[in-house]
């Protein structure tokens, strides 16, 4: 590829080397980086397979998933849809596995669960760990990677766009295109010393691969016949084995959608109140995987079995204070209080009655269904 410079000249733009940017990466913050050419060997099978999940209706409310191009094809079923430029992407991992709990281990009473994604944090003035928005540190990183990139390739410039969790593209299926992992049974990358507790991040560019652009060793699956996170996932979110319907999945009913839930979903959700945990903390390539030093990324103890009582007793502004910065927020303060009535009517504990009869008549829809649910768990004989 080329392009022509100040002179009028086409100038060859230089070209990346797989190597050079893993090591650009690391060097950047990174636990690990690959990289693919574009358009991926196996583009056509991935795009087949969004658009198929899409059509099924499995994206729930999440439209920004169903947005479409002038000609009418899904923005994310291809990186070159929204991007025609795009002649490579580098895909980054971010490990942030922690010694903390599993979801699935034993907790005390009252205890709520946070997913362990939302847990980053940072020393703050005060010394006390403050959120850490993971989207803001890692979009450092990448344009700190990107800076290298054009400091090397100074001879000729280049388009490149940076995401993380934020843009059109589907960062898992570049990550496994980049042969960082394969896609599990429980549809999360699985890297094979790391797990699936990573962050994932995407610089697209218009580089070209050099010597190596033969497309990157793909990983192969190795979930074999294990089948222990289909088995574990409460709501049957897990249809088949890589096949999720995200309407009944725990972390985008307590996260992206809003409003009321289903009573047979609510039964079954368990202590989570934000995001879950379960499919991965029972998956064996997470038992042996490395404990992260990544101190942006180091976990804030008090959402670690969270306190049901602390997190129902927050009003608005506390909210605020407590989850500024943090990926809590997304699911907006009467979307956390609906998300704790559930966890308090599962819980069991009398304890919550009085507060749940003046959740029982609030505004919002989605706290009130929540609320008179849970109200009926905790007066009916166990």
């Amino acid at each position: 590829m080329q392009k022509p410079d100040s002179s009028g000249r086409e100038v060859p733009l230089p070209i990346l080397s797989r190597e050079r940017v893993r090591t650009l990466a690391i060097e950047a913050g990174f636990s690990e980086a690959g990289v693919v050419a574009l358009p991926a060997a196996q583009e056509d099978r991935d795009a087949a397979r969004f658009n198929e999940w899409i059509e099924a209706g499995c994206a729930g409310t999440m439209d920004y998933l169903k947005r479409t191009g002038e000609d009418g094809k899904l923005l994310r079923s291809r990186p070159q849809i929204p991007f025609p430029w795009a002649r490579s992407a580098v895909v980054c991992l971010a490990n942030y596995h922690s010694r903390q709990p599993l979801s699935t281990d034993p907790a005390g009473e009252g205890a709520g669960w946070v997913a362990r994604y939302a847990w980053s944090s940072k020393i703050g003035p005060d010394d006390t760990r403050r959120p850490s928005d993971y989207h803001k540190v890692l979009l450092k990183r990448m344009k700190t990677l990107e800076a290298q990139l054009r400091g090397e390739f100074s001879e000729g410039a280049f388009e490149a766009r940076a995401f993380v969790d934020t843009g059109p593209v589907v960062e898992r299926v570049l990550a496994e295109a980049s042969g960082l992992g394969w896609t599990g049974k429980n549809t999360c990358l699985i890297h094979p010393k790391l797990g699936s507790f990573g962050f994932l991040a995407v610089l697209l560019t218009s580089l070209e691969l050099g010597p190596d652009k033969a497309p990157a060793t793909l990983m192969p699956d190795r979930c074999g016949s294990c089948r222990r996170c289909l088995d574990a996932c409460p709501t049957g979110a897990l249809t088949a084995p890589r096949q999720m319907d995200a309407t009944r999945c725990i972390a985008y009913l307590t996260i992206e959608h809003r409003g009321p839930i289903a009573p047979e979903l609510m039964d079954n959700m368990g202590r989570q109140v934000f995001g879950c945990d379960i499919c991965q903390d029972v998956c064996p390539w997470n038992r042996k995987a490395p404990i992260s030093a990544d101190a942006e990324l180091a976990a804030r103890p008090e959402l670690v079995n969270p306190a049901l009582d602390w997190l129902a007793a927050m009003n608005e502004t506390d909210f605020e204070r407590e989850f500024n910065g943090s990926p809590v927020r997304r699911s907006g303060f009467l979307g956390l209080r609906r998300n704790i009535a559930i966890a308090i009517g599962n819980s069991r504990l009398p304890r919550f009655l009085p507060l749940l009869d003046e959740w029982a008549s609030a505004a919002d829809e989605g706290l009130r269904t929540a609320a008179r649910w849970a109200l009926d768990k905790l007066r009916a004989p166990r």
